[in-house]
């Protein structure tokens, strides 16, 4: 009785661990997304891989398009050469003027298109897709770019559901770049570092001129010394001269 009860026991057990084999096994996030390449601050330039993964077993992907958001349009933006792919960068005239070092941009970039010379993302594979953003905007938290991806057998899957803040994630979400605060500019850093040197020459000075008073001061010391010294060798000398005389006397 007691052996059938540890048999059971053990069937359940790998049941269970068969069943989290499937379940990790499953592809629950393989969706197009983006992440930066070190930080995406507010304010900043920025390099981004939009990573999209392959999710079918009998087909690849051919062509992927990045839709850039039109709320906050973006003045430069530039992408990497991918091998085996030809890139299509679209603009579109912008409502409302963007001012980027003193001129301003009456046109922006609102689409990229990559577009397979090959056979493209095979089946269990991903590429990544590099783009140079920036300025970055300083009013959002966040940007949702929209992407759709084609594959051989010409099936279109659009990831363009916004993700919305407290409720699950959809099932074919937007691609979603987090921003980070702005960073401090060059000219207070480097202010900052002067400010920090000018302090560590003040206490340079301060050390050197401590150090000047120490060698004087010995200098000084040594000279009284040697003066001291002289005069007792001198009075020794004319006491033994005296002391001399006495003798003969």
């Amino acid at each position: 009785m007691q052996i059938s009860r540890t048999a059971s026991r053990v069937t359940a057990a790998v049941a269970v661990a068969g069943a989290t084999v499937l379940a990790v096994s499953v592809p629950a996030f393989a969706h197009v997304s983006v992440q930066p390449e070190g930080v995406a601050a507010k304010g900043g330039y920025a390099t981004v891989d939009f990573k999209v993964p392959n999710e079918r077993d009998d087909a690849s992907t051919t062509k992927i398009e990045v839709n850039l958001p039109a709320d906050h349009p973006l003045a430069s933006v530039m992408p990497q050469p991918v091998p085996g792919w030809s890139v299509k960068v679209t603009k579109s005239k912008l409502d409302k003027p963007l001012t980027m070092h003193g001129e301003k941009i009456g046109e922006a970039v609102t689409k990229v298109t990559w577009t397979a010379d090959g056979k493209g993302i095979q089946p269990g594979y991903f590429q990544k897709f590099p783009l140079s953003l920036g300025a970055l905007p300083e009013d959002t938290d966040q940007l949702v770019f929209k992407a759709i991806q084609t594959y051989s057998d010409k099936e279109v899957v659009r990831w363009i559901e916004v993700p919305q803040e407290g409720q699950d994630e959809p099932e074919n979400p937007a691609p979603t770049l987090a921003l980070s605060a702005a960073t401090d500019d060059h000219h207070g850093t480097a202010a900052a570092a002067g400010d920090d040197d000018a302090k560590g020459g003040d206490k340079d000075d301060a050390h050197q001129e401590a150090a000047a008073d120490s060698e004087s001061g010995t200098d000084t010391t040594a000279r009284v010394l040697g003066v001291v010294g002289i005069v007792i060798g001198v009075a020794g000398v004319a006491y033994g001269v005296l002391a001399g005389r006495r003798r003969t006397a």
